[in-house]
């Protein structure tokens, strides 16, 4: 081992990390830096023990976040995407998310996991359905209807229904509008 590996503190690394960072067991929140307590609005031993459902906008979208990052970890090994996240102060704001199981049969048992607040560039604009926040996540994905649809259990119809009313409130004639604006991209 060189002088520079065996003099390299991985814990004030962790802490110092300019990103949320943290380490989860059954979706619980084991370990967590500054920068991820900061960006939510707790301080870092506030959000150890907590679930990571106090991260979320709603129970329901937890559940089903939950549920739907399994298959994925279980094929990829890792997991990232953009999603509508509540700090303390109970704002919503957009956040990237990347996450890697450390135990691969069971993908939730413990994770390493990153959050990026992405509010300064997407902010969020429009009063939004859980439902409707975990579609227009999807659709900057670039996912269709139909996928959508079936990722989320939903039939086709029902997605393009959301599709419909976030078009309405975020006054976009087109779908590429709609994505356009969804990602901070504004009229």
């Amino acid at each position: 081992m060189s002088d520079v590996q065996s003099s390299i503190d991985y814990e004030l690394i962790f802490n110092q990390a300019p990103v949320g960072m943290c380490v989860s067991r059954h979706r619980v929140i084991h370990a967590c830096n500054r920068a991820l307590a900061e960006m939510f609005g707790y301080r870092p031993e506030q959000l150890v023990g907590q679930s990571f459902r106090v991260l979320y906008p709603t129970n329901d979208e937890f559940e089903r976040t939950g549920a739907r990052i399994v298959p994925i970890m279980n094929a990829k090994g890792h997991y990232s995407d953009e999603r509508i996240m509540k700090r303390a102060s109970g704002e919503l704001f957009w956040c990237h998310v990347s996450g890697r199981g450390l135990v691969h049969e069971d993908p939730h048992a413990a994770g390493i996991w990153t959050f990026e607040d992405l509010s300064a560039k997407r902010p969020v604009t429009a009063d939004l359905t859980p439902r409707e926040r975990e579609i227009a996540a999807l659709l900057v994905e670039g996912k269709t209807s139909k996928v959508i649809a079936r990722q989320m259990g939903l039939s086709p119809r029902t997605v393009e229904m959301h599709r419909a009313k976030l078009m309405k409130k975020f006054s976009a004639s087109t779908s590429s509008e709609l994505v356009h604006r969804l990602i901070g991209g504004g009229a």
